[in-house]
């Protein structure tokens, strides 16, 4: 039921979506007629003609996301191989390049729309108490629709892969592949150690600021909060920072822009576009990946791998492929009477995800210009942000919003000495307000009767949002088939909050943001929590333990970081489902190189370290077919 308030809020959105979508419209042709470096024409990747398939590759990629893209990359570097890329989605919207908008492609065609499976213990204001999981349907990938937070993770996390029995996967190792991927173009790392240069993902800091990133920053002075060196990826991970961005010249610098656009035309490279893979064709006889059946335009098609067929999918797709080709638990398979060429336990399970809280809304006030602090969003849709954007290469269109300055930090729960945080901090200078429920409360999936009951008093006005991630969640998800065919979506059981423990954090973090609001710097705007989000629980006592923990679950959001449904693992771990050189267990030939493998979550954003493992993924495949010969 709407209640009066609903009505106004709904009043203010219809006022507001038109002119918005009229700014967009111009921006888009602003873009084909006054920005040659965003529509890239002469480096777009066109599909390669179905008729031009070859008999057969030495390699078939399935997807072409972040993994896909750098593998595609990586191993077309050897002349005497051939290989095919296939990709569901098509290429990058231009839209894409914009880090402002990228909330805006998802639930869009670029998106392949998952919903996880209800709970009555989180996502409780979002439409049917579901969680609304994102995923790129794009070549890219998530790379391409992503916030583009270039985050490598904790060197704890590698070192304890490798204490798993994953051996060659500890920090001092990987750090090689980190540095190879990076082309670090941020003023100061010039000479630092732990940076590379000249890489295919280019770093930089993002544009056009908001007035309250000072603030922020002079907030967590105030606590002597501040990472040392101004840098997650660097020495030490703990504290508060301005975050770096995959960005090129301001501009988004996906896995596709970083590693596809140079090499797509190289005579042995094969990418189809728009190619729905079906099924891992794997010979019953001797359990060996032989090639793949895929779907385009309507028509199937089959494609042959003499070497090996690679599984890049992602930890959603991954899973569900590998199952309905006759790899994972009998008890699923059995269920829609797949053939069981090989019984691992291990396929679907393991999924873990950083989950956040989104419901922390400050109002603040800026009493020294009367100037806003924030981001009003329908305020900065205007003609002028456009013209700035197309003819000046300026304005609100190049900012990050979302998290202006990010921080590590560590609970009560974990050793700060170990320098091994737990919990990860935007802080973003807008929130649900800021742009009338447009793209925030759409992405994330607030019902509009939440959203008007709750935000109504932060309606386009000045306000900031804290929002904590818990960083290693003790908590296990899984992927259930709900089909023998991949055209019907798995079942996702996000399964959130399942050890306590993981809310104990997350409340703990919610107390801490408030706390900052309560230093010099955020007491002199004002910063006061919007107190209607209480309407949620109002039997709770205000500011109680209780109280935050009724945030966390009425606003739960994935920050899209699924991951382990494949796990790496020894031979040992009767859950792994890849060897620590990413072979499916049982089946010959074939690997999964993708965000699927991670034994545990990384520290932090998952791009990079995703792509991190396609480029040590690649080196195995090389060092694994190139033994016997000369250099390439």
């Amino acid at each position: 039921m709407i209640t009066p308030e609903g009505y106004l809020t709904f009043g203010r959105f219809l006022l507001t979506i038109g002119p918005s979508a009229m700014v967009l419209l111009m921006l888009i042709q602003g873009i084909k007629d006054h920005r040659p470096d965003i529509v890239d024409a002469g480096n777009r990747v066109f599909s390669t003609p179905i008729t031009s398939l070859r008999d057969r590759y030495d390699f078939i990629i399935i997807g072409g996301g972040s993994a896909g893209c750098t593998l595609a990359a990586r191993l077309s570097e050897v002349p005497h191989w051939n290989i095919l890329l296939l990709e569901a989605g098509g290429d990058e919207p231009l839209l894409a390049d914009i880090p402002m908008l990228y909330p805006v492609l998802q639930r869009s065609p670029w998106d392949w729309k998952y919903w996880a499976e209800h709970s009555p213990r989180y996502c409780l204001a979002m439409v049917n108490q579901q969680c609304y999981w994102p995923r790129a349907k794009v070549l890219g990938g998530c790379s391409s629709i992503n916030a583009m937070m270039f985050i490598r993770g904790n060197r704890r996390d590698y070192d304890h892969w490798a204490e798993l029995g994953n051996v060659g996967w500890n920090y001092d190792n990987i750090l090689h592949y980190f540095r190879k991927l990076e082309d670090m173009r941020v003023p100061g790392f010039e000479n630092d150690p732990y940076h590379g240069h000249g890489g295919p993902i280019s770093v930089e800091n993002y544009r056009s600021p908001s007035p309250l990133l000072d603030v922020f920053m002079e907030t967590v002075k105030e606590r002597n909060l501040l990472n040392p060196y101004q840098d997650f990826n660097g020495r030490s991970q703990t504290g508060f920072a301005i975050p770096h961005g995959s960005l090129r010249n301001g501009l988004r610098c996906s896995a596709n822009k970083g590693y596809i656009r140079p090499v797509w035309r190289r005579p042995n490279l094969d990418i189809i576009l728009n190619a729905y893979v079906e099924k891992i064709i794997i010979d019953p006889r001797i359990n060996e990946a032989r090639g793949v059946l895929f779907e385009l335009l309507g028509v199937k098609h089959k494609a042959i791998a003499s070497k090996e067929v690679i599984l890049s999918a992602g930890a959603i797709a991954s899973p569900q492929l590998l199952m309905v080709s006759g790899v994972g638990p009998k008890s699923q398979l059995n269920k829609f009477n797949i053939p069981v060429l090989k019984h691992l336990p291990g396929v679907g399970g393991n999924l873990q995800d950083h989950i956040s809280t989104t419901g922390a809304t400050y109002a603040i006030r800026n009493y020294e210009t009367g100037q806003h602090l924030s981001y009003i969003v329908p305020e900065m849709m205007n003609v002028d942000s456009v013209d700035r954007f197309i003819h000046k290469e300026d304005s609100f269109f190049y900012a990050m919003p979302m998290s202006e300055v990010m921080g590590f930090w560590s609970s009560k729960y974990q050793d700060p000495k170990v320098d091994w945080p737990d919990v990860q901090f935007f802080l973003g200078s807008v929130s649900y307000g800021s742009d009338g429920g447009m793209i925030g409360r759409r992405g994330s999936a607030v019902t509009f009767s939440n959203f008007a009951d709750t935000v109504e008093p932060v309606l386009y006005k000045d306000s900031f949002v804290i929002t904590p991630l818990v960083m290693r969640p003790r908590s296990r998800g899984w992927i259930e088939l709900d089909s023998d065919s991949v055209r019907v979506y798995p079942k996702i059981h996000a399964n959130y909050y399942d050890d306590p423990l993981d809310m104990a954090i997350m409340v703990d973090a919610l107390k801490f943001g408030h706390e900052l609001t309560q230093s010099p710097s955020l007491r002199r705007v004002n910063a006061t929590l919007n107190i209607y989000v209480w309407r949620n629980c109002p039997e709770v006592e205000y500011l109680s333990d209780a109280f935050w923990e009724c945030l966390a679950r009425y606003y739960s959001q994935t920050i899209y970081h699924p991951v382990g449904t494949c796990k790496m693992g020894p031979n040992t771990d009767r859950d792994a489902v890849v060897d620590p050189r990413l072979r499916v267990y049982g089946i010959k030939r074939l690997r999964v190189i993708d965000a699927s493998i991670m034994p545990t979550i990384t520290t932090g954003n998952t791009n990079i370290p995703t792509i991190m493992i396609a480029e040590r993924g690649a080196d195995m495949i090389k060092e694994d077919w190139l033994k016997s010969r000369s250099a390439y």
